[in-house]
């Protein structure tokens, strides 16, 4: 595409159309632009487009466009192709620091990202000159300009908080400081002065309080992996400019917004955390200023009101407070009765209230209050703060603080007891404070794991939570319902199993509620509870104990997902998932009215997938029913594809990306259960699956390699009578997965299964190809991965087809060549296999190579036997070889970039271990002592003498241990 104002045009009318609602009008121009997106300057016209069009919508929406493109393409991923050509990268990192500098703020901050995607993959090697470009316009004096510099800084820096440590990183962040620490810190000293010059200024004042904000989020970053000698030795600076930051309050900054935190607050929730950062990392360096740190927010805490616009400031100061009060020596600071008692009253019973906002989210918002209060999104909330510093408290002083507070639930729950209807809030809070001085350690998999000895949870669960679960109406007090809930949930670990089993009909019950976090909170509590691990690794909630309510259970967990507000619910459809795999073959009378409503449910979402976790959970409940039902009657896999085909169909026409990879698998599973052919409705759709589109998604490849193998395990004579003419694209699959460094296993799992289930007639014609192909990829990008698949495929051909067709095939491509295959790769590398299938097809086939190849007997072969011999020996004995080059990265589909539907696989689709060997081969030691006893017959005197001269010593003795465990001796 060349830069023209043509095609200017053409790119802002389709840019247009992007933003129409008419699917009609926006997706063909969605294609359109994924179908240009790979031309020379198409990143330039859209940098061009965003600083001349006259149009800001233009504009922003370039802008959105440009970073999506650089997010997808600028990674260079290994064996393929470079998605943006050479002259463009350079052109994109010679503009784009000034164009994003000159932009508007709404652009600016695209920009910056794209700034920092690029940043990400090239700085500092390929971009060595984006640092000092940066640090010069701080010169400016233009806060525009600098806020766009810090703001990209930032998006830039802030991966140091959770990289991994390395001397690159390192090396890295040495250079960053070398560079910005003190151009930051003299930013940081001037913008301080010029807050107290334009005091009285308010438009003035936000523009450098913004900058404060991303200085202290980039002070942050850059001490985060280590405390720096530059900020040590400038602490005086930063942190006295910190603390009266922390104290300062000017009305001009003050907001009307009850809910929007305004910059203050930002700010100074930003120097709790850094100051957190400091009190935990490098206490002894910080302890001159800790005293004072504590002080001020303190008084910060005391002094700030319970509006939804402070939470992150106050929660932020909570969690300093939690962070000191645990290390040892700052225990000091916290051990008067008088202190205690003033944190408790002051600051962690007020921030457990549950605020009229809090009730607000519970009803309007719930999916967002459930993921902040189940999943522990709630880092930022006052509650979640209060309990982290409950729990640091506990670590020094947990016979004090228990007393304190015991007297507080007691009193909470007399309150609630005079008048439920107006005083719940006060049971809530009793409950929520009894949660967190119990729980000392949780994890998600199981609950609490370590509780408070002092406190007795059965018996608070008896006389206080029960009692709400039983009462008449599952919709009176949904907040205390939930409440008890999550109670069961969390102590699942603490309370006795009659008091689960008591609870269990309580929870069904519950799944009917009317709020949606009830019984959310109701089927998630059932899902962890039928996972609990009993005695000898079996649940601890048996099917046999879930009997009585199994049809309540199932009616209910489906009604669930019909209540406004559910019909997506990931928690429902994960307990209904849960439900079947406890109860087994006690669903099989349900199936067909379950299988019904997840088949429509599959329908309806398949229109515009949007919940992962949802169709993920969804799918597995799918291969669940058709599992075990099929276990207790094979004939019924027919009703399954009646039941699901159509679905399918329309899934797979209307290319719903997210769903098709799930689709394979559930199809692999249907067509594993069929015994002998395929049927006519999977034959029609064999030469859909070799379509090249559908191999360019990754996330398709590992099902449909496995959908395809169980069309050649299934259907291999079907396939070469009635489709010979696709076998060429069925290889042509395999050549491209080959070609691929993430994907060569694939390759040869489906390359495995052609050579071990087609007639060997259909496949003649395309034998030598195959072994060429391998043998220029071996030449190319031999990686220990392809090493070992290659190995096994060698021997399951020698399996296949004998030995002498192995060495022939080999030494047709090239004269000798069967040599240096043993000499080069089966020998020294045999160790690397792994998988006890993969080393007994190793086994088999060397053996046969040993005893049935006649070239190996009387040629210049003959002087590898020994050594192959003492290798297979290696393979039994010896420890594997799990050593990888170190220049190997590993390689993972996941680190492809851009949105891609990554491979999810099905749990419950599971394939079972696939052994090509079988029962021909049990003990492949055994095997081995038979096959030299049979080949010593043939020729007499040979092998002995073979293995006197050149057999070590060791590998000897293991052979007669062979030879002895089969009761043969050579001759």
């Amino acid at each position: 595409m060349e830069l023209s104002d043509a095609n200017l045009q053409t790119l802002t009318e389709y840019l247009k159309k992007t933003l129409d609602p008419d699917p009609a009008i926006r997706r063909p121009a969605e294609k359109f632009l994924e179908s240009v997106e790979g031309s020379q300057n198409y990143p330039l016209l859209l940098l061009t487009l965003l600083e001349k069009s006259q149009e800001n919508v233009i504009k922003v929406c370039a802008s959105v466009t440009f970073k999506n493109y650089i997010k997808r393409n600028w990674r260079i991923v290994e064996d393929e192709p470079n998605k943006i050509c050479e002259s463009d990268r350079i052109a994109i990192k010679a503009n784009i620091v000034p164009l994003m500098l000159s932009s508007p703020e709404q652009i600016q901050k695209q920009l910056s990202d794209a700034i920092s995607i690029i940043g990400r993959e090239d700085f500092p090697q390929k971009w060595p000159d984006l640092l000092t470009e940066m640090v010069n316009r701080f010169q400016s004096g233009d806060f525009h300009v600098i806020n766009g510099v810090l703001r990209t800084a930032h998006s830039l820096f802030k991966r140091y908080r959770h990289e991994f440590k390395s001397n690159e990183l390192w090396t890295e962040i040495k250079l960053v400081l070398d560079a910005f620490a003190l151009p930051l810190t003299n930013l940081f000293k001037a913008t301080i002065e010029l807050c107290s010059t334009h005091a009285n200024d308010a438009s003035a004042l936000k523009v450098l309080f913004s900058s404060l904000i991303l200085i202290a989020k980039l002070f942050y970053s850059l001490n985060f992996q280590d405390l720096p000698e530059f900020f040590e030795d400038n602490m005086e600076t930063w942190m006295t400019n910190f603390h009266s930051l922390l104290t300062l309050d000017n009305k001009l900054l003050q907001t009307d917004d009850e809910e929007e935190a305004g910059l203050l607050e930002l700010l100074k929730s930003q120097i709790c955390d850094n100051a957190a950062l400091y009190a935990q990392k490098y206490d002894e360096e910080f302890q001159p200023y800790l005293p004072r740190f504590v002080t001020a927010i303190w008084n910060l805490l005391v002094t700030t009101g319970q509006e939804v616009k402070y939470d992150l400031l106050v929660s932020n100061a909570i969690q300093f407070l939690a962070s000191v009060c645990e290390r040892p020596h700052y225990k000091h600071l916290f051990e008067d009765q008088n202190t205690l008692t003033s944190i408790c009253e002051k600051v962690i019973v007020p921030n457990m209230e549950f605020r009229a906002a809090d009730e607000e989210a519970f009803e309007d918002n719930s999916e967002e209050y459930i993921r902040r209060d189940l999943e522990g999104s709630d880092i930022d909330t006052r509650r979640r703060a209060a309990c982290d510093l409950v729990r640091g408290l506990c670590k020094f002083f947990e016979g004090p603080v228990t007393g304190i507070f015991s007297g507080y639930v007691n009193s909470m729950l007399q309150e609630y007891a005079k008048n439920p209807s107006v005083n719940w809030k006060h049971k809530d809070a009793a409950i929520y404070l009894v949660t967190s001085l119990a729980s000392k350690a949780q994890t998600q998999k199981h609950g609490i794991t370590q509780a408070n000895e002092l406190v007795n949870l059965t018996e608070f669960f008896v006389n206080h939570i029960q009692p709400d679960l039983k009462s008449a109406s599952v919709n009176e007090f949904p907040v205390l319902k939930a409440d008890g809930i999550k109670y069961i949930m969390i102590f699942r670990n603490q309370v006795s199993k009659e008091q689960l089993l008591v609870s269990i009909p309580l929870l069904i019950n519950h799944l009917q509620a009317e709020s949606i976090v009830v019984h959310t909170y109701a089927a998630h509590a059932l899902e962890r509870l039928f996972t609990m691990r009993g005695t000898n690794n079996t649940t601890l909630i048996t099917a046999a104990e879930m009997v009585p309510f199994v049809e309540v259970l199932l009616t209910n967990l489906f009604k669930a997902l019909t209540l406004p507000g559910s019909s997506e619910n990931e928690y429902i459809m994960k307990a209904i998932m849960r439900s079947f795999s406890l109860l087994q073959e006690s669903i099989i009378p349900y199936i067909p009215s379950v299988i019904t409503q997840l088949t429509q449910k599959l329908l309806a979402v398949s229109k515009n997938p949007s919940k992962p976790h949802f169709n993920h959970y969804m799918f597995e409940s799918i291969c669940l029913s058709i599992r075990i039902t099929c276990k207790a009657n094979p004939d019924a896999v027919g009703s399954f594809e009646e039941a699901l085909f159509m679905v399918f169909t329309e899934i797979l026409q209307n290319d719903v990306q997210e769903f098709i990879p799930y689709v394979f698998q559930v199809m692999s599973l249907l067509l594993e259960m069929h015994k002998n052919e395929i049927p006519s409705s999977y034959m029609a759709l064999f030469p859909h699956l070799l379509q090249p589109v559908l191999w360019e998604r990754t996330g398709n490849i590992p099902p449909l390699v496995r959908l395809l193998q169980a069309y050649l395990e299934r259907g291999a004579n079907t396939i070469a009578s009635a489709a010979a003419d696709k076998i060429p694209g069925l290889l042509g699959v395999f050549q491209k997965l080959i070609a691929s460094k993430a994907n060569d296993h694939q390759g040869f799992y489906l390359l495995n299964s052609i050579i071990e289930h087609m007639p060997p007639e259909s496949v003649d014609q395309y034998r030598k190809q195959i072994f060429i192909l391998l043998f220029q990829r071996l030449q190319n990008s031999k990686t220990t991965k392809f090493i070992k698949s290659f190995l096994v495929f060698i021997n399951l051909y020698c399996i296949k087809y004998g030995a002498l067709a192995l060495q022939e095939i080999f030494d047709s491509i090239q004269p000798k060549m069967f040599g240096m295959v043993l000499e080069k790769i089966i020998i020294p590398e045999i160790q690397k296999v792994s998988g006890q299938v993969e080393k007994k097809i190793c086994a088999v086939g060397i053996t046969k190579i040993l005893t049935e190849c006649p070239p190996m007997m009387d040629t210049e072969y003959t002087k590898l036997w020994t050594p192959l011999l003492q290798a297979l020996i290696g393979l039994f004995e010896l420890p594997e070889d799990d050593t990888t080059p170190d220049e190997e990265h590993f390689i993972d589909i996941e680190d492809t970039p851009g949105y891609q539907t990554a491979f999810s696989q099905l749990a419950f689709a599971g394939k079972k271990e696939h052994d090509p060997v079988g029962q021909m081969v049990n003990n492949p030691r055994i095997h081995l002592a038979q096959s030299l006893h049979k080949l010593s017959t043939a020729c007499p005197g040979r092998v002995p003498s073979m293995l006197s001269t050149s057999l070590n010593a060791e590998a000897l003795q293991y052979l007669q241990g062979y030879l002895q465990a089969a009761s043969v001796t050579l001759l």
